[in-house]
């Protein structure tokens, strides 16, 4: 295993003029690596697409659903049998009519609970207890410990942001076993 040290970056110069300046710092070239991270719920960790069998946020929508069709879609079927019955004496009309607001109140109700609490500011969170990592360009140096602070410093002051370090497998120049779902391991006072 090998400490890496890695950060974020808004886009490709930035993350090669950081890159630069750890090669002039002593970093040979095959230590650095740079890729981009998709934004979380984008990795295509199955055939289908996405990082997780079914989206979090639907998690309670059959419940919802229920409750929905138990509670406002009761509301909504007498509401739309009485309306029908004002329009017309067919006993097929009335129905029908308590049907469809039994319908809308179960499609209320499951839209009402989905996405309730699984989300952090707005975007997909795989784990509401784990930090999510933002998506943008890593560059990523692999380093001894003697040298992991100026590796964290040079990347900070070339304008990298999350600053992490990890213990991975480094291969042909490549951070082999990054995950993107993992909660990363921020360096004290570079975040």
């Amino acid at each position: 295993m090998s400490l890496i040290v890695a950060a974020r970056f808004e886009g490709f110069e930035a993350a090669k003029a950081a890159a630069s300046r750890l090669t002039a710092a002593g970093f040979p070239d095959w230590d650095v690596h740079t890729f981009y991270v998709n934004p979380a719920g984008e990795h295509g960790r199955f055939p289908l697409g996405g990082d997780r069998r079914s989206d979090p946020d639907s998690g309670r929508a059959d419940m919802g659903a229920y409750l929905g069709a138990g509670g406002v879609g009761a509301v909504f079927a007498v509401f739309g049998g009485f309306v029908a019955s004002e329009l017309s004496d067919s006993i097929a009309a009335i129905l029908a009519a308590a049907g469809v607001g039994a319908y809308l109140g179960s499609l209320f109700g499951a839209l009402w609970v989905t996405g309730h609490g699984t989300t952090q500011h707005g975007h997909f969170n795989p784990d509401a207890h784990a930090e999510i990592r933002q998506a943008g360009v890593m560059v990523a140096v692999r380093t001894r410990p003697q040298r992991e602070m100026l590796a964290c410093r040079i990347l900070r002051d070339a304008g990298g942001a999350d600053v992490e370090h990890a213990n991975g497998r480094w291969r042909n120049s490549h951070w082999e076993d990054f995950d993107p779902l993992s909660p990363p391991q921020r360096e004290p006072g570079f975040g």
